[in-house]
């Protein structure tokens, strides 16, 4: 086996985003319930105009965090700001943001106009200027001509359209969103990502999304946080968290993450490859030179359309999953693969260092 030194982590902003003023600040802020420490010490900062995820599993710590900044819960210690005001102390009603539910909290006695005008009547906002309004903000969701019905008649995408106008129609300067998309069936869900997308540059105000599915915070994301038991683990680009992940939770947390152990420069190091960067050659191939080169056998093979998955079990220990589409091939073909002697290769490159309890590894000349 030939393996370099794992290729350490890059999370750095572009000038242009970094020139954005600060639209919202979490600054050490903890939040526990009796024992129980939801939130430890998370530091924030989100640009003006960001799409920005808080990413995690259930219990890390990003719904609470969400509150914190909707002024629904109030933080033990630390501070909350919105364009550099202190909003930490100040009720929910009181501060510029609005929050869009995974349950969509519509009033079905309402039309969907009435609904979406609702937060611009308690305002009291004149009538021609908040129809105007109405008016917009259905066509920036494509319900351009359902004012008139109610909830009821409308699909679960539908309604979710008009839970996000009632929330874009007031203009906040911060709109929340707590898996607002959790509710739909996955094609629909697919679709109101690009959609969600496209409504956040049209509006230009800032999203703040909260979610557990990988997949919504890679697609939609400026930036995201990853949030594990109460603190962010690691925070970048979408491209940068999946591409360089910083521990062995983001690697199995963020997408599908291979991590071996092998001694590398008399040091024992543990590092992580993307299962779509490993090339699955036949036994004895010649790998392109300067690549990483494990033997083993495929111990299982596993179809899925437009990819095979295998999983390999190494000569040197370990195991290795690997992705590879299915341009040639068909069911029949690949699960004749199982038990075959095989050569894994990828690019040195594509290898990441990484520590199980966070920080990636630091490598110092001996």
């Amino acid at each position: 086996m030939s393996t370099p030194a794992p290729a350490a982590a890059s999370s750095s902003s572009s000038l242009a985003d970094e020139a954005r003023p600060a639209e919202l600040e979490v600054v050490a802020a903890y939040k526990s319930y009796g024992e129980v420490a939801a939130v430890k010490g998370v530091d924030l900062l989100v640009r003006a105009g960001e799409f920005f995820t808080m990413l995690g599993p259930s219990g890390s710590g990003k719904t609470t965090t969400l509150r914190l900044i909707a002024g629904f819960e109030q933080p033990d210690s630390g501070q909350i700001l919105l364009g550099g005001e202190d909003v930490t102390r100040v009720p929910p009603f009181s501060r510029d943001v609005n929050t869009v539910f995974q349950d969509y909290a519509l009033f079905p006695h309402m039309t969907v106009a009435e609904n979406v005008a609702y937060g611009l009547r308690v305002k009291k906002v004149p009538k021609p200027e908040r129809k105007r309004r109405v008016d917009e903000a259905l066509e920036m969701v494509r319900l351009t001509g359902f004012g008139e019905r109610r909830p009821g008649q409308l699909s679960g995408g539908q309604r979710q359209r008009v839970a996000l106008a009632r929330a874009i129609v007031n203009r906040p300067r911060v709109l929340l969103l707590d898996e607002p998309l959790g509710a739909l069936d996955l094609k629909l869900r697919q679709q109101m990502q690009i959609e969600l997308k496209r409504i956040q540059e049209d509006v230009g105000i800032t999203f703040i999304y909260v979610t557990h599915d990988q997949e919504e915070a890679l697609t939609m994301s400026d930036r995201l946080a990853v949030f594990n038991e109460g603190r962010i683990e690691q925070l970048g680009p979408p491209a940068g968290v999946y591409e360089h992940p910083e521990s062995e939770f983001v690697a199995g947390f963020v997408g599908v993450s291979n991590v071996l152990e092998r001694v590398i420069d008399g040091r024992r190091t543990r590092f992580t490859v993307r299962p779509e960067k490993v090339h699955l050659l036949t036994e004895g191939a010649n790998p392109p030179a300067g690549a990483v080169v494990e033997d083993g056998r495929i111990r299982d093979v596993v179809y899925v359309g437009m990819v095979t998955r295998y999983v390999v079990d190494l000569d040197a220990g370990g195991a290795l999953m690997v992705v590879r589409q299915n341009l040639e091939t068909t069911s029949s073909d690949v699960l004749e693969d199982r038990d075959r002697r095989v050569r894994l290769s990828w690019l040195p490159e594509h290898t990441y260092a990484i520590e199980p309890g966070g920080e990636t590894e630091e490598r110092e000349d001996e």
